[in-house]
């Protein structure tokens, strides 16, 4: 192992690049447990970074270190290797960083734990992908040991045309919404050719302009989707989730409007209970209110009735008994019927 490592690395010249891969790798593994374990609120672990209120994500860090990797690289001499090697493998490490959240960089916004944000994982996976064909020595357009002559020579005609003719077949590919093929066919050109002669994926850009929704193009490649790719989507998106962690299916700005909704409501069914509350103490201050009016006029009532003398509350009696069976007693006749009855 140690002699075939000698061998396709380190006399090819291709132990910086390998450094650059095992380092993305790592810090790349390295940063979703880190996140993973910090979403699952696992006490005793690492937190986000914080600036005051700000979140500083990670993908900060990320252009920080490939800032120093890069000019490290630049500023080392050739004949160096060794600091070559260690600027490869900080450069490797910021990149990790950086792809991680590439889907944040494209649409400029906190994605990364929504559907969205599983265009970093593809954006990881591509990049292990290229890194790993370059580090086995596959170089793009199909032209491994070919060297192009300055002289122009038909080799180097050659080399200029199938370059060209790879070039528009990747961007066909890539049009058509097969992004994989068209990065793969790169250093393998016959998956161009293939990616560019079978129809366009739904939805893709190709299939936009050159296809009508009622085209016999269109309606195949509508059940190709169905029948090969959305099982080989579901694997990928496994697959994705078992590394980086599972992805929601909502947006963060639609979970955030679904909060303030339900903070919304809280507060509306608060202030309904407080209204509730408040009617309620006015019903029963109320009540309270006429208990003590009307216990208070009993009083003055009686207190008068002690003013008067028992005359008084004789007569009133005999008027409320006449004014009860419906005939009208004059004053007079009463305080005269009250005296009689007093005397006895």
């Amino acid at each position: 192992m140690i002699d075939l490592f000698r061998h396709r690395i380190v006399e090819t010249g291709r132990l910086p690049l390998f450094g650059f891969f095992t380092a993305f790798i790592v810090t790349f593994v390295l940063t979703r447990v880190i996140v993973r374990l910090i979403r699952a609120n696992v006490s005793g672990w690492f937190g986000n970074v914080r600036a005051g209120d700000t979140h500083v994500h990670h993908v900060v860090f990320g252009v920080v270190l490939m800032l120093v990797g890069g000019i490290a690289s630049l500023a080392t001499p050739d004949a160096y290797v060794t600091l070559d090697c260690v600027a490869a493998v900080v450069f490797g490490a910021g990149s990790a960083l950086v792809l991680d959240e590439f889907a944040l960089l494209l649409h400029l916004s906190d994605v990364y734990w929504t559907e969205k944000g599983r265009a970093s994982v593809d954006a990881v996976f591509v990049a292990i992908a290229v890194t790993g064909l370059l580090l086995l020595g596959i170089r793009p357009f199909g032209f491994a040991d070919a060297v192009p002559d300055p002289a122009g020579s038909a080799l180097s005609q050659a080399y200029f045309a199938s370059t060209v003719a790879n070039l528009v077949l990747a961007v066909i590919t890539l049009l058509k919404g097969k992004i994989w093929t068209g990065l793969l066919g790169l250093f393998l050109p016959v998956l161009l050719v293939v990616g560019a002669i079978r129809v366009a994926r739904p939805g893709s850009p190709w299939s936009r302009w050159r296809y009508d929704p009622d085209s016999r193009k269109y309606q195949r490649a509508v059940r190709r989707e169905v029948r090969f790719r959305r099982p080989l989507i579901r694997a990928k998106i496994w697959v994705q989730e078992f590394i980086a962690g599972r992805h929601d299916l909502i947006p963060p700005e639609l979970l955030q409007r679904s909060v303030d909704a339900a903070e919304r409501a809280r507060r509306r069914r608060l202030a309904r209970v407080a209204r509730r509350a408040a009617a309620r103490d006015q019903r029963r201050a109320a009540v309270r209110d006429g208990r003590r009016a009307a216990a208070r006029d009993r009083r003055r009532e009686g207190r008068r009735a002690a003013d008067r003398g028992p005359r008084s509350v004789i007569a009133d009696r005999l008027q409320r008994r006449a004014f009860a069976r419906g005939r009208t007693v004059s004053r007079l006749r009463t305080g005269a019927a009250a005296r009689r009855l007093s005397r006895r």
